[in-house]
């Protein structure tokens, strides 16, 4: 296995359905623009509350890419 160099960076992801939701949404946004993305770790989770009833998720995640070049 190769040696590899990880860039970190820290995403918001958001969605009105669900955590998953919220993570999906962000890692396929980051994919559109970052290449060599290669893992994410979630560092909070939070949301939006009215009446008794959630209406929006929050999930902050580190992603990793490889850095390209030697």
């Amino acid at each position: 296995m190769a040696d590899h160099v990880f860039k970190v960076i820290e995403l918001v992801g958001t969605s009105k359905e669900s955590v998953s939701d919220a993570i999906d949404v962000a890692v396929r946004r980051a994919a559109e623009t970052i290449r060599n993305l290669r893992w994410f770790e979630v560092v909070s989770t939070r949301g939006d509350v009215a009446d008794g009833k959630v209406l929006h998720y929050q999930v902050t995640l580190k992603v990793g890419f490889t850095l390209e070049g030697s």
